[in-house]
C-alpha cells in the first residue's frame, strides 16, 4: 500500500529528527519505506503498517511541545508495533505542573499515567519499578501541586538513611550536615520543579521536611503529602512504623525498585512484605513500572532491560537445578 501524507517542512524536521535519524528508525522497526519529495510524504508498506505509522506520526505532531525527545519517538513506535499509537494523545491532557524553566512535568508513558491517576485516586500508592521510571519525581511534582493548591499543610521527605553498597564512615558536621547526603536526590527534584529560595523559605517555616526514616517514629503525620523513597531498603518494621504514622488528611507514596536493595543479604524487605499483606485493601493503589516505563536516556531502558532478561535466566536457571536435586532425592 502507498499512501501519501502532506506535512509542512517544519513538520518534517521535527518528525524525521536531526539528520533523519528518526525516519531511519521509523522505516526499520515499523516495517515501512518513507519518501520525502517537497511537503508530501509517501509512506509504503502493508496497509496495516501504514495506517499505524501515519496514525502515529499525526499523534505525534498534534502534541503541546514542540520538540520530539527520542525517548517519546521510541515510545511512540513501540505503541504503534503494538497497534495502539492512540494512547499518545493521553498523555498529553495530563500536566502536573510546571517546572521553574517553565518545563511541563507530566507523565510520558502509559505506565506512568496510570501511577499518577492512582495518586489522585487514592489515600496510599505504591510505585514499584527500576531506575528512571520516574517513580519519585512524578510523586514529588505531585506533592508539590497538592501543596501549592492548599490541598495539604505540608509534604514531608523521608528514605531510610543507609549506604548502597559502601560503607561512608562518620560524616563531619551537625545531624542535618550528616544525613543530607542520604536525602540528596529528592532535594535535587524540590529545586528543579520549585526553584532553590521557595524550597529554602518553605522548609525554614517547617512546611518542608526533609528527614530520613528514623525521624517519623512516634508522630502522627496529619494534613500533609508524605513520600517515602528508596522503600525497598526498609526493614518490615519500619515499614510497618511508617505506615501507621498516616493521619487525617494525608496522602502518602511508598516509592522502590525490589531489584537494587541494600539490605543484609539475610535481610527481608519491608517493600515486599507490604505489598503482599496490602495488595487487596481498598484505598491503596500498587502500581508497577517496568523498562518500557523508563524515561531517562534511552541508553538505560536497554540496561535495565539487559539485567531483567539476565536475571530472569539466573532464576530460571537456579530453578530447574533445584527441581534436578529434588528429582535425585
Amino acid at each position: 500500500m502507498e499512501k501519501i501524507v502532506e506535512f509542512s517542512a517544519e513538520q518534517l524536521r521535527t518528525l524525521f529528527g536531526e539528520n533523519d535519524r528518526y525516519l531511519e528508525k521509523m522505516e526499520r522497526e515499523l516495517n515501512i519505506l518513507l519518501i520525502n519529495r517537497d511537503g508530501v510524504l509517501k509512506v509504503i508498506g502493508k496497509e496495516d503498517d501504514v495506517t499505524h505509522a501515519v496514525s502515529m506520526m499525526n499523534r505525534l505532531l498534534n502534541r503541546k511541545d514542540d520538540d520530539i525527545e527520542e525517548q517519546r519517538m521510541n515510545y511512540a513506535i513501540d505503541l504503534s508495533k503494538e497497534k495502539c499509537e492512540e494512547k499518545l494523545s493521553e498523555l498529553d491532557e495530563n500536566i502536573i505542573c510546571h517546572t521553574m524553566l517553565g518545563k511541563p512535568v507530566k507523565p510520558k508513558t502509559i505506565g506512568q499515567k496510570a501511577y499518577v491517576d492512582a495518586m489522585k485516586k487514592d489515600m496510599v500508592v505504591f510505585g514499584i519499578g527500576p531506575a528512571g521510571t520516574g517513580k519519585t519525581y512524578l510523586a514529588m511534582a505531585m506533592a508539590i501541586t497538592a501543596f501549592k493548591n492548599n490541598e495539604v499543610s505540608k509534604i514531608i521527605l523521608t528514605r531510610p538513611a543507609i549506604e548502597a553498597g559502601e560503607k561512608l564512615g562518620f560524616l563531619p558536621g551537625d545531624l542535618q550536615s550528616k544525613v543530607d547526603p542520604y536525602l540528596r536526590p529528592l532535594y535535587d527534584a524540590l529545586y528543579q520543579i520549585m526553584g532553590a529560595d521557595n524550597f529554602l523559605k518553605n522548609m525554614e517555616k517547617g512546611l518542608i521536611e526533609v528527614a530520613p526514616l528514623a525521624y517519623m517514629r512516634g508522630r502522627t503525620l496529619e494534613d500533609a503529602y508524605i513520600i517515602l523513597d528508596e522503600a525497598q531498603n526498609t526493614t518490615p518494621a519500619q515499614m510497618k512504623m511508617f505506615l501507621t504514622r498516616i493521619g487525617f488528611g494525608s496522602k502518602v507514596v511508598i516509592t522502590g525498585d525490589s531489584t537494587q536493595k541494600d539490605l543484609p543479604k539475610d535481610q527481608t524487605s519491608g517493600l515486599d512484605v507490604a505489598i503482599k499483606i496490602l495488595k487487596k485493601l481498598d484505598g491503596i493503589s500498587i502500581c508497577e513500572l517496568t523498562g518500557k516505563d523508563v524515561v531517562r536516556h534511552p541508553l538505560v531502558q536497554k540496561i535495565v532491560n539487559a539485567y531483567e532478561a539476565y536475571e530472569n535466566k539466573h532464576a530460571s536457571g537456579s530453578n530447574a537445578q533445584r527441581y534436578r536435586k529434588g528429582n535425585e532425592q
